[in-house]
């Protein structure tokens, strides 16, 4: 059985490995005279990583355990991850809003190193605030989910909390609707170059009239977006070309390029 203090000491002794080989090869265990159960988090960390990476992912879960439970927040990051995406263990939301909140719960200061994992979760948990996770305590609320969101764009310029902050003021989830509030997020999460935000943007300003930048900006944001993104946006540009006049159409297809180009 993987999941013990059995394997825990494998790992541990696999660690012991790779640190006398230098962290080269792959590690081998040894016997329990090689067992070091004070082993740096680090070293578990990355040992566990390597592990991951071979696709050797319940031996990397361990490693991560222990990392996590001796203040690797690297590791307590890569657990709520795994969770969350059903990677290597059966997928249990409320498992990684568990880890999630843990990471949440540390103090760290905006440009500390482990600024991105504390950012990461905290949208993390917005998102699981917001649609709430079936058959655990964690229940819809959109406005704590809101919250999430804000603390991880103020505090740390989250593009994709920015993005979510400038959904919910368009809808009023959770806030009061504001298509002006939502245009202000929108654009910061825009200026880092989340596609998302520059093409949901991009409608604002093409409904308000502003055709030809509109038209531009979905059509730049449909270039950049990634794969899991572009159906959407697809749509919506398809649907606005669709009613653009064709000079327009022309002017907007010359300054998208101007955009991707040169990044206006």
């Amino acid at each position: 059985m993987y999941i013990g203090e059995c394997l825990r000491t494998g790992v541990l002794s696999a660690v012991a490995a790779v640190c006398l080989m230098g962290g080269t090869g792959h590690a081998q265990a040894l016997d329990e005279a090689t067992v070091q159960p004070k082993s740096s988090p680090w070293a578990v960390f990355r040992f566990g990583f390597d592990q991951y990476r071979n696709g050797h992912k319940r031996e990397a879960i361990e490693a991560y355990r222990y990392a996590a439970e001796n203040g690797q927040l690297g590791a307590r990051w890569k657990l709520a991850r795994m969770y969350a995406e059903g990677d290597g263990v059966t997928r249990d939301d409320y498992e990684a809003f568990k880890f999630f909140s843990g990471i949440v719960a540390q103090e760290i200061e905006p440009g500390s190193p482990e600024e991105s994992y504390v950012s990461d979760s905290l949208v993390a948990l917005g998102n699981y605030l917001r649609t709430g996770i079936p058959n655990s305590p964690v229940k819809a609320n959109a406005a704590a989910a809101q919250e999430y969101y804000m603390r991880a764009a103020a505090n740390y310029r989250n593009p994709q909390a920015q993005y979510e902050i400038g959904r919910m003021y368009l809808k009023g989830e959770g806030v009061g609707a504001s298509v002006r509030q939502a245009g202000r997020w929108l654009q910061l999460a825009a200026e880092k170059g989340h596609a998302g935000a520059q093409a949901t943007l991009g409608n604002l300003l093409f409904q308000s009239g502003r055709v030809v930048r509109g038209l531009a900006m979905m059509t730049a944001a449909l270039e950049r977006a990634p794969s899991a993104e572009r159906d959407w946006i697809r749509g919506m540009q398809e649907e606005a070309f669709a009613v653009a006049p064709e000079a327009d159409r022309r002017n907007a297809i010359a300054l998208a390029e101007s955009i991707l180009t040169k990044g206006e």
